[in-house]
C-alpha cells in the first residue's frame, strides 16, 4: 500500500471501526447490566407489595409461602404496579426470599432454610417491607443470573442487532468521510509533487494553489516562495553568464584587433599602445580576480586575516585612497566618527576594499559639488559603518537587486562608467564573511546611504563626533 490516500482512509476505518465496536460492547454491557437491575427491581417491588397486601389482610406472615405460590401463576390485572412489564406465563422469573423482622427465613433463600435466622450481613443486603412505620419483613434478592424470561431476551437481542447495525452504519460512513478527507488532505501534496516533478524538468518558477492555512497551507506557501527563488536565481545565473561573456569580449576583442594589427604591421608599437593593451589586460585582470573572490565566499572558503582594528583607521585610509580622485572629480569626501570608539576584529584589507567599492561607486553618481560622508558609530551591539552620497539616487524598484552579481540599474551602461557589475556583490560577501550585514536606503535626487553593521563583543558609550575633510 503505496498510497498516502490508501494508508489514510484504513486509518480513518480502522480507527472508527474500532471506536463503534468498544462503544457497542460497552453500551450493551451498560444496557444489560441496567435492564437486569430494572427487572430486578420491579421484580422485587411487585413481590414485596403482595407481602404488604397479605399482612394487612391477615395481620401476619404465617402461611404467606403458600399463598404466594398460589398467586404466582392467577395474579389479577390491579396488582400490576404503575409502570410496570405485561405479565408473563409466570410474572416472576425470580424466587424471592423472605424473612420476617427479627431475622427468621419464612421463605426459602440461598442456602437458608425454612426457620433459620439469617446473618446480620446477607439481611442488611435485602429490602425492608415497612407497614405504619415498622418492618414486618425483609425480601432477599437471590444471586444468579437466570432472571430474564423469553421476552425480555428477545428485546436485548434486539438492542444487540441495533447496536451492531449501528457500528455498520459508522463503518460505512466513516470509509466515506475518510476517503473525502483522505482526497482533501493528499490533493496538495499530489499538486507539490506534481510541480516538483515539472522543476526538477527544468521548468523553474512553478507555482501550486494555497488551499488552507494549516501545514499543508504553510508548506504550499514555502514551496511558492522557493520556486520563485529558484526561477530568479536561474534567471540570475543566465544573466550572469550572458554579462561575464560580454565584459570579456570587449577587451579581448580590443587586445585581439590590436595585437593582429601590430602583427601584421598595419599599426607601430608604441608606448601609448602597448599602455591601452596593459589597461586592457588589467580590466580582465580585475575580472577574474572578483569572480575569484565571490567564488571563494560561495564556497565559504573566502580567507579573513582578522585583528583587533580602530574603525577611524579603516575609515581614514578609503578616504586618503580615494580622496584624491574625489578632489579631481569636484566631490567633498568626509569621514564623521566619534572620538573614542570600540576596536572591531575585521580583515583590514577586506573591509577596506569592501567600503572603497562603496566609495567608488557613490563617485560615479555624485555629480560635482556633491558630498560623499563616510561615517561610524556604535548602537547596541554593533558597529556601523556608512556611506552616504548626495548623487542621484537609485529608484525602488532597483533596490532589492543591486547585491546581485552583474546587476546594473542602467542595462545600457558600460565598463568604462558603470563597472562589471561585482562590486556590491563583493560588499556583501566581504561583510557577511564577517558575520555582518548590509542594507540600502536611497530616493532619487536625494542621494544613497549604505549601511554596514558588524557585530563587537561588547557595547560602549560613544562621545563627541569629528568631522575630516580629505
Amino acid at each position: 500500500m503505496r498510497s498516502l490516500s490508501s494508508k489514510l482512509v484504513l486509518a480513518f476505518l480502522l480507527t472508527s471501526l474500532t471506536g463503534a465496536v468498544l462503544s457497542a460492547i460497552f453500551v450493551r454491557q451498560f444496557v444489560s447490566s441496567q435492564f437486569d437491575a430494572f427487572v430486578i427491581g420491579q421484580q422485587r417491588n411487585f413481590f414485596a407489595n403482595r407481602v404488604l397486601d397479605y399482612y394487612v389482610t391477615n395481620g401476619s406472615l404465617d402461611n404467606i409461602s403458600q399463598w404466594i405460590s398460589e398467586r404466582s401463576n392467577h395474579r389479577p390485572p390491579n396488582d400490576l404496579p404503575p409502570g410496570g412489564i405485561p405479565p408473563h406465563d409466570d410474572p416472576l422469573t425470580i424466587r424471592f426470599g423472605l424473612t420476617d423482622a427479627t431475622g427468621t427465613v419464612i421463605i426459602p433463600a440461598q442456602s437458608y432454610k425454612i426457620g433459620d435466622h439469617m446473618r446480620q450481613g446477607d439481611l442488611a443486603a435485602g429490602t425492608s417491607v415497612m407497614s405504619d412505620g415498622q418492618i414486618i419483613a425483609v425480601v432477599i434478592t437471590p444471586g444468579g443470573d437466570a432472571i430474564r424470561d423469553p421476552a425480555q431476551a428477545r428485546y436485548l437481542a434486539s438492542t444487540g442487532a441495533a447496536l451492531t447495525i449501528a457500528a455498520a452504519a459508522t463503518a460505512g460512513i466513516a470509509l466515506i468521510l475518510g476517503t473525502l478527507l483522505a482526497r482533501l488532505i493528499t490533493q496538495p501534496l499530489r499538486e507539490l509533487t506534481t510541480a516538483a516533478r515539472q522543476i526538477a524538468a527544468g521548468g523553474p518558477g512553478q507555482q501550486v494553489v494555497v488551499r488552507s492555512r494549516d501545514e499543508l497551507g504553510i508548506l504550499a506557501t514555502q514551496f511558492n516562495h522557493m520556486s520563485a527563488d529558484l526561477a530568479h536565481a536561474n534567471q540570475l545565473r543566465r544573466q550572469m553568464t550572458a554579462d561575464i561573456a560580454h565584459d570579456l569580449r570587449t577587451p579581448l576583442t580590443v587586445i585581439s584587433g590590436y595585437l593582429e594589427s601590430l602583427r601584421d604591421q598595419v599599426l607601430k608599437p608604441t608606448t601609448e599602445r602597448f599602455t591601452m593593451l596593459y589597461d586592457e589586460t588589467q580590466i580582465l585582470q580585475r575580472l577574474v580576480e572578483d569572480l575569484h573572490t565571490l567564488s571563494l565566499a560561495d564556497a565559504g572558503e573566502l580567507p579573513l586575516q582578522c585583528r583587533p582594528i580602530e574603525p577611524i583607521q579603516i575609515l581614514a585610509h578609503v578616504a586618503e585612497t580615494y580622496g584624491h580622485t574625489a578632489d579631481h572629480a569636484g566631490v567633498s569626501l568626509v569621514t564623521r566618527a566619534p572620538d573614542s570608539l570600540p576596536e572591531v576584529t575585521v580583515d583590514y584589507e577586506r573591509m577596506s576594499r569592501a567600503l572603497g567599492n562603496l566609495v567608488s561607486n557613490a563617485l560615479r553618481y555624485t555629480p560635482p559639488g556633491g558630498t560623499i560622508c563616510l561615517s561610524a558609530s556604535v548602537t547596541a551591539d554593533q558597529l556601523t559603518l556608512s556611506v552616504a552620497d548626495s548623487g542621484s539616487g537609485i529608484a525602488a524598484e532597483h533596490l532589492p537587486n543591486i547585491f546581485e552579481r552583474f546587476y546594473r540599474a542602467d542595462a545600457s551602461r558600460q565598463q568604462e562608467t558603470g563597472g562589471s557589475g561585482l562590486g556590491l556583490a563583493i560588499v556583501r560577501s566581504i561583510v557577511e564573511a564577517h558575520g555582518g550585514t548590509i542594507s540600502v536606503t536611497s530616493e532619487l535626487s536625494q542621494g544613497t546611504t549604505f549601511t554596514v553593521s558588524l557585530p563587537l563583543p561588547h557595547i560602549l558609550t560613544t562621545t563627541q563626533t569629528n568631522l575630516h575633510s580629505f
